[in-house]
Parts: structure tokens; sequence; C-alpha cells
């Protein structure tokens, strides 16, 4: 009773109490750090002409920073979302399956050959790099009959992710930037600024309207593809262009923060837990919670040992590898 209860909600229900639970994170979010800020102060400094040093604060270093939480968030999630339903693999997740240690690698490229690059530069080598590494994976994947099994792809996606991890430290090491790589690569948002944004965020909107756009196949592909055949699906290119998608959304996360892991697993079966098993509900759901779940990943970085900083890719790893490994146990049907 209680599942056909859940069920009998209508969707646009969820999604509104999705968006005030992200409106909610963001607000506290802004709030909350080591310099004093109240909820007037970050009123004054979004809605106002105020000036002053605690609306400098919001403006120049927490604002900048909480947009970049919620756009990688939702980039990871809505990434991780997709990454399941074409591969039909409950442990498909960007950092778990090449796509962020192929990025990392080029980054490291690009930092020891062409030192002089700019942002846009260093974007597009992440893309190339993702690219490359969900390339490897799935091509260990198909290189034996029955090789898209969830168990091959995740051993296949462990093997090239140290791989590539293995390639952009040897890099750090042989040119002395070991320094400059991690600094990119640490998984954060700290140091976020306006310009990096301009660049990025046109990316990651283009990979969700993208992604939005094809849920529907998105879904069929998710259930059989020799269904979606039937019903006269083109399932190359829909694969083609939502693994387009994915490595825009994966891309530009890691050229903006870093390696992040496991939010691209974790939310996608929350959503699927909330929503069901339409892709249509599935990817604005997993983007909104994502972009909650890391401003609430980003707040607790900077409160818990305030004023010295934890990393956010250590807070989301501690609560997705338990996630993880339930996931396994349960055979990726735990919260589905």
């Amino acid at each position: 009773m209680m599942i056909e209860k859940q069920r009998s909600i209508p969707f646009g229900y969820k999604l509104l109490l999705g968006i005030l639970v992200f409106a909610a994170m963001f607000v506290f979010s802004m709030i909350m750090g080591a310099a004093d800020i109240s909820f007037k102060d970050v009123w004054q400094a979004l809605f106002t002409n105020a000036e002053g040093e605690k609306i400098s604060i919001i403006r120049e270093i927490r604002l900048p920073r909480e947009v970049a939480a919620i756009v990688v968030g939702a980039a990871l999630a809505v990434a991780g979302a997709i990454m399941q339903g074409i591969t039909r693999n409950p442990l498909a997740d960007p950092g778990l399956l090449g796509l962020t240690a192929g990025a990392n690698a080029a980054l490291a490229l690009i930092i020891a050959f062409i030192p002089s690059a700019n942002y846009f530069s260093i974007t597009i080598a992440c893309f190339i790099g993702a690219a490359v590494g969900t390339t490897m994976v799935f091509g260990i994947g198909a290189m034996k009959k029955g090789g898209f099994s969830p168990l091959r792809i995740v051993l296949a996606g462990a093997a090239v992710s140290a791989f590539l991890y293995a390639i952009a430290e040897g890099i750090g090491i042989y040119f002395k930037i070991s320094k400059n790589v991690s600094m990119w690569t640490a998984g954060g948002m700290i140091g976020t600024t306006w310009g990096q944004l301009q660049v990025i965020i046109p990316f990651i909107i283009t990979g969700l309207l993208v992604s939005l756009f094809l849920s529907r196949q998105l879904t069929i592909l998710s259930l059989n593809e020799e269904v979606a055949v039937g019903l006269g699906q083109k399932t190359t290119q829909i694969k083609v262009i939502l693994f387009i998608a994915i490595i825009l959304l994966a891309g530009a996360s890691v050229a903006l923060i870093g390696n992040m892991a496991f939010i691209g697993l974790m939310v996608p079966h929350v959503a699927r837990a909330i929503v069901g098993t339409d892709y249509r509900f599935i990817l604005p759901m997993s983007a909104i919670s994502g972009a909650a779940f890391m401003l609430f990943a980003d707040t607790l970085g900077r409160t818990m040992n305030a004023p010295f900083e934890t990393p956010v890719a250590a807070i989301v790893a501690i609560m997705g590898l338990p996630f993880f490994l339930v996931i396994v146990r349960k055979g990726g049907k735990a919260f589905s």
C-alpha cells in the first residue's frame, strides 16, 4: 500500500519538493562558513546594489563556489544516470568508468606541454581525455562476448582509471608539475571564479539539454535494446549522442573542480527510488538532487573543521563507498 501511495504522487509535486530542498540547501550553504554571514547579507548581495566586506565575500568568493557546486553536482548526477541507462549497469559512474581519470590525464598533459594554455583549451583537453578514457573502458569490455556485464565493466573501469591516474602522476613527477596538477584535481570548489564558470556552464547546459531531449529514448534503451530497435529507434546514433552528452558533462566537471567519484552512482539510484524508472523523470530529479547534494558536501567541507577545509572529494567518497558496497551486495536493486 505504501509503494502504491508513493507512486500515486504526481511527479510535479516530487519535483517541487526537490526544488524546495535545493533552494533551502543553497541558502544554508551561502550562510554557513568561516565568515559570519546572515540571511540579510545574502539577500542584499543577491538582490540589491549594497556594498561591504561581507557582500564582497558572498559575491566574489562564496557565490561562484556554490554555483560551481550546483552545476557540477547536476552534471555528474545526470551523466551517471545516462550511463546507468545506456549500459543497464547499476554500478555505472563517470568516476568509476574512466571518464574522470581520462580527463585528469589530459589535464596533466596539457599543463606539462602547453603551460600557457588558457582555460578554454584546458576544458577541451578534458573533453578529449574523458572520451579516450571511456573508449578504453568500453573497448576492453567489448573484447569478449558478453563483456558488457556490470562486473566486467567495473573491473575494466578500475584498471583503466588506475592506468590513467598513473600516467597523470608520472607526468607530474617527471615535469615537476605535481603541485599544479594536484591543485586542479583535488576535487573541490575552492578558488572558483566567474571567468571559469563562464567557460564551463555553457558546456554543462548543452549536455543537460541534450540528455533531457533524449530522455524518452533513453528510457526505452534502459529497458531493452531489442524493443528500442523494434520501435524504430536508431539506437547507435542515440547512444553516440548520449555519450557525447556524458563526455561534455563529465569533462566540464573535471575541468572545473577535478576528480569526483560516486555522485553519478548514488544520486540516480535515489532519484529512481523517488520517481520510478522513466528517465523523463529520473534526469531532472537527478539534476536537482545532485546539485543539492554537492551544496551539502561543500558546506560540510567548509564548516566541519573551520577555518580549515576538508576536501569535498573525501567527504563524497566516505558517503559513496558504503553506498557502492550496498548496491553491489543487492545486485543493483537496493534503491530501485
